[in-house]
C-alpha cells in the first residue's frame, strides 16, 4: 500500500495521512505500508520487489462531493503502446509526482501487481497551502481505512475460501 500527496497542500496530504494512520495498526502478513508523499520512483523502485496488489490512497478529484471516498480500479495505459515523444515525456519528471505516471512507469518496467486499486477522496481543494486537511477530508480518513481493510480482508483471503 503507498499514501501519496503532498503533506504541504491541505487536502492533497489525504493519502500519507492514511498511510500513517496504517502504518500504526496490526495488519496482515505480507502487507507493506509506504507513504511516498510526492516522490514516485520510491513507489516504482519498491514494486521491483514484486508484489501481488497495490492499493495507492490519494486525492482524486472527480466533481464529487468533498470527502466522498471512492474505490477505482485505474486503467493504466501501456507505455509500449505510446510514441517515442509520449514515452519521453512519461520519464522525464524523475519524481513521477502523480499516481497514474507512477503506475505507468512501473507497468512499463514489468514491475506493477496485476491487481491495482486506488482509494481515492474528493477534496475540497488540493492546491491550497496548509498542513492541514480540511475537515470533509479528515473525517474521510476512518472512511478509507476501513474501504482499505475491506480490500486486505479480500486480497489476502485464503484461495478457496469462497471469495
Amino acid at each position: 500500500m503507498a499514501g501519496v500527496g503532498n503533506t504541504l497542500r491541505s487536502d492533497d496530504g489525504f493519502g500519507v495521512v492514511v498511510a500513517r494512520r496504517l502504518e500504526a495498526m496490526d495488519l496482515p502478513d505480507g502487507v507493506r505500508v509506504m507513504e511516498t508523499g510526492i516522490s514516485g520512483m520510491t513507489l516504482v523502485q519498491e514494486l521491483m520487489e514484486g508484489y501481488d496488489a497495490l492499493i495507492v490512497m490519494d486525492t482524486v478529484d472527480r466533481g464529487r462531493p468533498p470527502g466522498t471516498i471512492m474505490l477505482i480500479e485505474p486503467d493504466i495505459p501501456d507505455a509500449h503502446l505510446m510514441s517515442h515523444d509520449q514515452r519521453h515525456q512519461l520519464i522525464a519528471d524523475t519524481h513521477l509526482a502523480t499516481p497514474s505516471r507512477v503506475m505507468m512507469m512501473a507497468k512499463a518496467m514489468g514491475a506493477l501487481p496485476d491487481q491495482v486499486l486506488l482509494v481515492g477522496c474528493q477534496p475540497v481543494d488540493a492546491e491550497a497551502l496548509g498542513m492541514d486537511l480540511s475537515p470533509e477530508v479528515a473525517a474521510a480518513v476512518d472512511v478509507a481505512i476501513t474501504e482499505v481493510g475491506a480490500q486486505l480482508e479480500r486480497l489476502c483471503a485464503p484461495v478457496g475460501s469462497g471469495e
